[in-house]
């Protein structure tokens, strides 16, 4: 193993590895920046989306109507079984 690191050693660096360190920082950088401008296009799209919803429901006002409580002790309806086996 010590003679092929001694050959490892006599061998010359490609002279692309000069420069793989600043690739490797400026494409993390445009990531960074990437990234950045992702969240704002969200909280345009978050705000324009609430807003959207805002105006659809104050445009079309309806007045709020209470439900009939569901009771088992309430009037019998039309079609329950025990008045579709009523013999009267």
């Amino acid at each position: 193993m010590d003679e092929e690191l001694r050959i490892l050693n006599r061998i010359d660096l490609p002279p692309a590895l000069d420069g793989l360190d600043d690739r490797i920082l400026d494409a993390l950088a445009a990531r960074r920046l990437e990234s950045a401008a992702i969240g704002r296009l969200m909280a345009i799209a978050a705000i324009v989306s609430l807003g959207g919803g805002v105006i659809a429901g104050s445009a079309l006002p309806e007045t709020a109507v209470a439900a009939s409580p569901i009771s088992p002790f309430g009037p019998a309806g039309a079609l329950t079984p025990s008045t579709l086996l009523d013999a009267q």
